[in-house]
């Protein structure tokens, strides 16, 4: 639009921001998306897709050099040669650590949402209702009847296949068909069941994929999941729900659309005396020219810490801490889900068995623990991840071969093997937090954040039962040599930061209310992970969709009464 104005502006273009941009352009607001980042388009920038990892020089794993360019990235498995560029740069983006943080994060046109895992799960009262209950931090300001409507909304539109499982702290959806569980883990899911009497479940993952492609999406150029597995290299068909495949196109269909990558937001405007922000300033990652984009609205979709840094840059004449930190809650009450602790063996028999394509999705075992009558030490609980499959050519052979009787070996599938790895829900201290560190800047002259976060007492009693318990319930599946593991917990592995903005009922305890506005600034929303008032312990973006959803039609709803 002339002179950089605009109805509303979406700073940032993951999951959320994307979602922001579809409903603001679907409702008839000509709208602004801008992304720090380089743009990737649809398909055509997917230029790994169809590389197999016998086309890469290190067969897609990472290098020495890489290691030392990247030693964050390389903490986990994120680091390979494949789609290094999708990730963001250690070196232009450093941050510092008071206390260790994995920060793995995607600064390009779609963000995660190209990378993130496609587990799909709604949040329940059980998990609405925890803080209340449990007396910790403050309590949402919604119940779970609330923000229903507003899953099913996303979930018809974003196209997540899983089953109708009747589990009351996992509510079912609207659901396309459910991909299928292997022969092995049918089995150990029937004598999960019947063992635990129904209380603990093992059910297929509830995942973002598409299995039985509906009108609207096939009009976007959509298709049902090839069962490729290669969804983080960008998908050609549109299987899985992300930016590119899904709301970027529905948002530029309506013509409503700007999008403007290599556009570093640096703080939202904010003008005292109508105490509401009128744009924001951009940084252009390129050229490194300023500019300033003028709205009536603006959606905050940055990511948890991003969002975060951005409102700690902005109106610190009125606030010394930034627009939102009225409160002193704004960067506090990080959360991730702590992982790395499960167990994994044998399956005897199934030998004549084998599985089809490469499925991108695996099990879940909803969470049990602290639920209907069960009482532990620590607060909360943990659900778990996996699935079985048969070793490939990477294992140990059992016998000294080489040469021809070695490949031979190895062109039989090995022995049957089953996992289940946990996620525990991390509590909202108010001492775990992110702070500007005025003294080190990026490679665009910004100040970076330091990070104070770890997973406590709590956290370290529930690892004790992820481990045990799924030593326990493998074996009580006659699995064999079974082996626990408790490996490295530390906070950011997870990908699900929370917290740093969290909704509430009153401006003096939280940054947002509950749709999301900014107390201090009412046409501002954030509805990325930053809004999170608990983390529950299951994947929260489908969370982040409903919630950007109900923002923008209140949004939008506000402006046109002449609210905003």
């Amino acid at each position: 639009m002339a002179d950089n104005v605009y109805d509303a502006i979406v700073i940032g273009s993951g999951i959320s921001g994307g979602w922001a941009a579809k409903e603001l352009c679907e409702k008839g607001l000509k709208t602004l998306m801008l992304e720090r980042g380089q743009d990737i388009k649809h398909i055509t920038d997917y230029t790994e897709a169809t590389k197999e990892a016998w086309d890469y020089p290190h067969r897609g794993r990472k290098t020495q050099a890489m290691i030392k360019d990247y030693p964050v990235l390389t903490r986990d498995y994120p680091l390979n040669e494949i789609n290094t560029s999708w990730w963001a740069s250690d070196k232009d983006s450093p941050y510092t650590e008071i206390k260790r943080f994995d920060w793995f994060r995607g600064y390009h046109v779609g963000g995660r949402s190209l990378l993130w895992g496609r587990q799909s799960y709604r949040l329940s009262d059980f998990d609405f209702e925890a803080n209340a209950k449990d007396g910790i931090a403050i309590d949402w300001p919604l119940r779970y009847n609330e923000i229903a409507p507003w899953y099913d909304y996303v979930e018809k539109f974003a196209g997540i296949s899983g089953n109708r499982d009747g589990i009351p702290n996992l509510p079912d959806g609207q659901f396309l068909p459910p991909m299928q569980m292997n022969c092995v883990e049918k089995d150990v899911s029937a004598r999960l069941k019947e063992h635990y009497k129904g209380v603990r479940n093992m059910i297929i993952g509830r995942t973002a994929h598409i299995t039985d492609v509906q009108k609207h999406q096939a009009d976007l150029g959509r298709n049902n999941c090839q069962f490729r597995n290669k969804c983080w290299l960008g998908c050609p068909f549109g299987g899985y729900f992300s930016t590119q495949s899904a709301t970027l196109p529905a948002a530029q269909q309506t013509g409503n659309l700007t999008l403007r990558p290599w556009s570093i937001v640096t703080k939202i405007i904010y003008d005292k005396d109508s105490k509401k922000a009128t744009g924001v300033e951009v940084l252009d990652g390129e050229t490194m020219k300023t500019y300033e984009y003028k709205a009536k609205i603006i959606f905050l979709n940055a990511s948890a810490l991003n969002s975060a840094w951005i409102l700690m840059n902005s109106a610190t004449d009125i606030w010394p801490d930034g627009l939102g930190s009225s409160s002193g809650e704004l960067g506090h009450n990080v959360m991730d889900h702590h992982l790395g602790v499960g167990a994994s063996g044998m399956v005897d028999g199934y030998e004549d068995k084998y599985y089809y394509g490469r499925r991108a999705n695996g099990v879940y075992i909803p969470r049990y623990r602290n639920l209907n009558g069960d009482k532990r030490d620590y607060l909360r609980g943990f659900g778990y991840q996996g699935g079985a499959s048969r070793q490939g050519y990477n294992r140990s052979s059992e016998e000294s071969l080489i040469g021809a009787d070695l490949k031979q070996a190895l062109t039989e599938p090995g022995s049957w093997m089953m996992n289940i790895g946990g996620f525990g829900e991390t509590l909202p201290y108010h001492e775990n937090k992110i702070t500007l560190d005025k003294t080190k800047k990026d490679k665009w002259g910004l100040n970076v954040l330091a990070f104070d976060v770890e997973y406590k007492d709590n956290e370290k009693k529930m690892r004790k039962d992820m481990m045990d318990d799924a030593v326990e319930m493998l074996e009580a599946c006659g699995v064999k040599n079974v082996k626990g593991r408790d490996g490295d917990g530390t906070l950011g592995r997870g990908i699900h930061e929370m917290g740093t903005a969290r909704m509430g009922k009153d401006p003096k305890t939280s940054v947002l209310n509950k749709w999301n506005q900014v107390w201090d600034a009412p046409n501002v929303f954030v509805t990325d992970g930053s809004f999170m008032t608990s983390a529950a312990c299951h994947n929260p973006s489908l969370g982040y969709m409903a919630f950007t959803a109900r923002a923008a039609d209140h949004a939008v709803s506000e402006l046109k009464k002449g609210n905003l």
